[in-house]
C-alpha cells in the first residue's frame, strides 16, 4: 500500500507538467490563428487608434465631445457617464434601500405587505426588462409644452427631466471646500484637540458665506418649444437611473431588514428598559451595530450596480461600453477594445470595493475600543 501511494504522489508533477504545456500549447495556438486573421484583414495590434479622431458626436455627456475629438476623449466621456450614473445610483439606491428597509419592519401591516411586493417584484424581474420599461414610460410621457410639473420649477416630459440648480458665489465655494477638508483629513492635519473647534469655525464661515453671498438658481421656463435654463437630465439617464435605483434599492432594504433583525433582541429590551422610544432604540443602538453586518452586502450591491450600468447600450445611453462598443465597430480593434473595457470596469470596481473595505475596517476598530 505504501509502495502505491508513493508511486502516485512521484506520478502527480507529471501529470500537472504535460496539462500544463496542453494548456500553453492551446493558449499559443489561439494566440497564432488570432495573430494570423488579424494579419490577413490588415489590422494591427497596439492602442495608436485612441489619438485619431472619432468621427460621430456624443450628446449626453458631462465632458463636451465633437467628432474631430480623439478616441481617447470619447472614452473619456463615456466613462464619466458611467461614473456619474455609479455614484449616483449608488447613493439614491442607498437611501432608497434604507427607507424601505425600515419600512419592512413596521407594525403596520398594510405598510409591509406593500414594500414586500415591491421589493418582490424588482428582485424577481430582470434589470434589462426594468430598463426597458423604464425608457418606454419616459418615451411615452406628453411633449414639452403639456410636461407634467410635479413640484415647482420641476418639468417632466418625453424629452426627460428639467430642474432648478444654484449657481454658488466664490465664498460659499471655498468655505464649503474648507469644511469638506476638515471633515475628511481633520485628525490628520490638526491636533486633536483642534479638529472639533475647527469645524465648528468652519460650518460657521460656510453659513456665514451662504447668507452674505445666496447661491443663484437656475429656474427653467418654457419659451418656444423647449425649456430654457435650469439642468435637462435626459430620457436615457432618467430611464437608466430610475431602473438601477429602484432595481437596486430592494436588494438593499433586504441587507438592513435581515441586519436589523440579526442584533440580539436583549439590545432592544436593554434600550426600552432605558425608556428610548422605538426611532430612537433604531438610530441610536440597533444601527450602528447593524451596520458591521450591512456593509460587506452592500459593497457587493455597489459592485453590482456599477456592472449593471454597462446595460446602458440597451437604450441608448453612451455609457463608456457603447462608446467602446461604436469604436470597435469603427476601428476594427475589438481585442483592444475589450481589454480597455475589462480594465476600466475592474479598476472602478477596485476602487469602490477598495473605499467601502476601508470604511469597514474603520467600523470594526471602532466596535474594538
Amino acid at each position: 500500500m505504501t509502495t502505491g501511494r508513493t508511486g502516485g504522489a512521484a506520478q502527480e508533477p507529471l501529470v500537472s507538467a504535460v496539462g500544463f504545456l496542453c494548456m500553453a500549447a492551446l493558449v499559443w495556438w489561439l494566440a497564432r490563428n488570432t495573430l494570423d486573421n488579424l494579419d490577413r484583414q490588415g489590422i494591427a495590434l497596439g492602442f495608436g487608434f485612441l489619438g485619431r479622431p472619432a468621427g460621430f458626436a456624443l450628446d449626453d455627456t458631462l465632458l463636451a465631445f465633437e467628432p474631430a475629438h480623439s478616441y481617447a476623449r470619447a472614452i473619456l466621456a463615456g466613462l464619466l457617464n458611467t461614473v456619474a450614473v455609479a455614484v449616483l445610483g449608488c447613493v439614491l439606491a442607498g437611501v432608497l434601500g434604507f427607507l424601505l428597509g425600515a419600512l419592512r419592519l413596521s407594525d403596520n401591516p398594510i405598510v409591509e405587505a406593500l414594500v414586500r411586493a415591491y421589493v418582490e417584484l424588482m428582485r424577481n424581474t430582470p434589470l434589462l426588462l426594468q430598463l426597458l420599461f423604464w425608457s418606454a414610460v419616459i418615451h411615452a410621457l406628453p411633449p414639452v409644452r403639456a410636461a407634467a410639473e410635479p413640484l415647482p420649477g420641476v418639468f417632466l416630459s418625453n424629452r426627460g427631466l428639467v430642474l432648478p440648480y444654484p449657481v454658488p458665489g466664490a465664498a460659499p465655494l471655498w468655505a464649503g471646500g474648507l469644511l469638506l477638508v476638515l471633515l475628511l483629513a481633520g485628525r490628520r492635519v490638526l491636533p486633536a484637540r483642534l479638529v472639533t473647534p475647527a469645524r465648528l469655525l468652519a460650518a460657521a464661515g460656510f453659513a456665514a458665506a451662504l447668507a452674505l453671498a445666496p447661491p443663484e438658481w437656475r429656474v427653467p421656463r418654457l419659451k418656444g418649444f423647449n425649456f430654457v435654463g435650469g439642468a435637462t437630465v435626459s430620457p436615457e439617464f432618467t430611464a437608466l437611473l430610475a431602473g438601477l435605483v429602484l432595481h437596486h434599492a430592494a436588494g438593499v432594504s433586504e441587507i438592513v431588514r435581515g441586519a436589523v433583525l440579526g442584533v440580539p433582541a436583549g439590545q432592544w429590551e436593554a434600550a426600552q428598559a432605558l425608556g428610548l422610544t422605538r426611532a430612537r432604540t433604531l438610530h441610536l443602538v440597533v444601527l450602528p451595530q447593524a451596520l458591521r453586518a450591512m456593509v460587506p452586502l452592500l459593497a457587493s450591491t455597489a459592485l453590482n450596480l456599477t456592472k449593471g450600468s454597462s446595460l446602458a447600450v440597451a437604450i441608448g445611453f453612451p455609457d463608456v461600453v457603447s462608446v467602446l462598443g461604436t469604436i470597435g465597430s469603427q476601428t476594427g480593434q475589438e481585442i483592444e477594445v475589450m481589454a480597455l473595457l475589462a480594465g476600466l470596469f475592474l479598476a472602478l470596481n477596485l476602487a469602490t470595493s477598495s473605499a467601502l473595505n476601508a470604511y469597514n475596517a474603520r467600523l470594526l476598530r471602532r466596535g474594538e475600543r
